[in-house]
């Protein structure tokens, strides 16, 4: 069994939009006399749109109705239709995310690009999206090293670090390219921590004065400086914390980081060899790559080719977004596609004592009560300490005893496992409810607490769903 389904990448950048359509292979690696094993195998890109400057109405809004009319077009030019995607991300990005009209731009997308596409933002998911779009996860596998991707962007810097091919944390550094921009010759913006940063360095700065090389080179350098020691290779001082975005953590030191990557506007430049004119973009993006490349502590490291630089974040969001689910399974097929659902993850110590287990639920719904009443949500857990016929139909009857508010909800009971237990768990919930509540029980997806998921239409004959995970808060270690 071998079948394609289609998915989009869409981000909204500080300085740069971009899109692109992927095809994705799912396979069933199994043979015919045991349980169907199906995996994407297979991720290619098959169309890449041009790259357009983020259109703003003013420092503090995006134009959505320029970023609407840039997505139809790509998607004609594409030969796509909304209806044609199966899955897929649309993030905004960088500064960007701030802007004051940024969920509604992301929610009118999300209608419109189709319908089971996640919209999302957050810089720890940006930070992973772009490392694995510039293949930084698997050159730390094939090299058993730890790896470094670091995506600099417009407005921020994405870093995120693997060992061995699994990630080992996040962190994200206002630093970028666009946090000073130019025009006519003059400076015209300048982002506060950067304002700030070059005056600890005895650098004044301000909007209006006119637009000096070797006076932003100079900013630029100290700039760079901050993403070397964001990566350990210099100590940090003590300004550099407060460079991290939202009040962010760093990496923790351990591992120490072997090599590095960078992806991004600034990685193109770096990769370019730079411009002539070095303002040519409006911004210092040009003057940091050149200062990125210049600094001692990043030419003393190893560093590999990223294999996507400004489109790294878009690749990663059009191809390493989505998941299939195991193919032990059970769902009501008619409430399907559910987007952007809240999970609830139980410990370990919850999943084997009922007592604790019906604490839990009670405090997992109360998490997302609104006015009393239910939203809708998803119970997960390993499924480990349940595997016998027995013990599945305990932990169905724990789980009917604790949703009682979910049953009385107009939401289907969403139940997410690690273990291939999906369908007999399913089923014992199914009869015990005797089909008066719809169900929908999957397997084979990890999840945390925090993490947000979209489950799409069945492929596959039906074995499996896509399943797109959104976890956009995991600073530190990920085990």
């Amino acid at each position: 069994m071998k079948e394609q389904i289609l998915s989009v990448g869409i981000d909204i950048g500080t300085s740069t939009t971009q899109l692109i359509f992927s095809r994705l292979t799912i396979v069933n690696l199994a043979s015919s006399y045991t349980v169907p094993r199906i995996s994407i195998v297979d991720k290619e890109v098959i169309y890449k749109s041009a790259i357009y400057f983020t259109p703003l109405k003013s420092q503090t809004e995006i134009d959505g109705d320029r970023i609407g009319e840039i997505i139809r077009q790509e998607y004609n030019k594409a030969g796509m239709k909304p209806e044609d995607l199966q899955t897929g991300a649309v993030i905004i990005t960088g500064e960007t995310a701030r802007k004051t009209n940024a969920n509604t731009v992301l929610q009118t997308l999300s209608g419109m690009a189709g319908e089971f596409v996640v919209a999302t933002a957050g810089p720890d998911l940006e930070s992973v999206l772009s490392a694995r779009g510039a293949g930084a996860d698997k050159i730390s596998e094939e090299k058993r090293q730890t790896v470094a991707n670091i995506d600099i962007g417009g407005g921020t810097s994405n870093i995120a670090s693997f060992r061995k091919g699994n990630l080992q944390g996040t962190s994200c550094l206002d630093i970028g390219g666009r946090l000073i921009k130019i025009e006519n010759g003059k400076i015209s913006y300048i982002y506060p921590k950067i304002r700030e940063l070059a005056e600890r360095h005895g650098i004044r700065i301000r909007e209006g004065d006119p637009a000096d090389g070797r006076v932003l080179y100079r900013v630029c350098e100290y700039m760079a400086e901050q993403l070397a020691m964001a990566v350990y290779l210099k100590e940090p001082d003590n300004f550099h914390k407060s460079l991290y975005t939202n009040d962010g953590r760093p990496l923790k030191r351990e591992p120490a980081i072997d090599a590095v990557t960078f992806s991004g506007g600034v990685a193109e430049c770096m990769r370019s060899g730079g411009e002539a004119d070095i303002f040519r973009f409006g911004d210092v993006g040009v003057l940091l790559a050149r200062a990125v490349l210049a600094d001692s502590a990043f030419q003393k490291i190893q560093q590999y080719q990223a294999a996507e630089t400004i489109r790294a974040t878009v690749v990663g969001a059009g191809t390493h977004t989505t998941n299939v689910s195991g193919s032990t399974i059970s769902y009501a097929r008619d409430k399907l596609p559910v987007k952007n659902i809240p999970v609830f993850r139980f410990t370990e110590e919850e999943e084997q004592d009922k007592k604790a287990f019906l604490e839990a639920v009670e405090r997992g719904i109360s998490l997302y009560e609104s006015e009393g009443a239910v939203e809708q949500m998803a119970l997960a857990f390993s499924g480990k300490y349940h595997t016998g016929f027995r013990q599945i139909q305990e932990l169905a009857s724990w789980i009917l005893e604790g949703a009682d508010k979910i049953l009385k909800s107009p939401y289907p009971l969403i139940v997410v496992i690690e273990n291939d237990i999906g369908k007999v768990l399913g089923n014992a919930l199914n009869v015990m409810l005797e089909r008066k509540k719809a169900v929908i029980c999957i397997d084979g997806i990890h999840t945390q607490n925090g993490d947000y998921i979209d489950i799409g239409e069945p492929v596959a004959e039906g074995h499996v769903v896509p399943v797109v995970t959104k976890t956009l808060i995991f600073n530190g270690t990920v085990e």
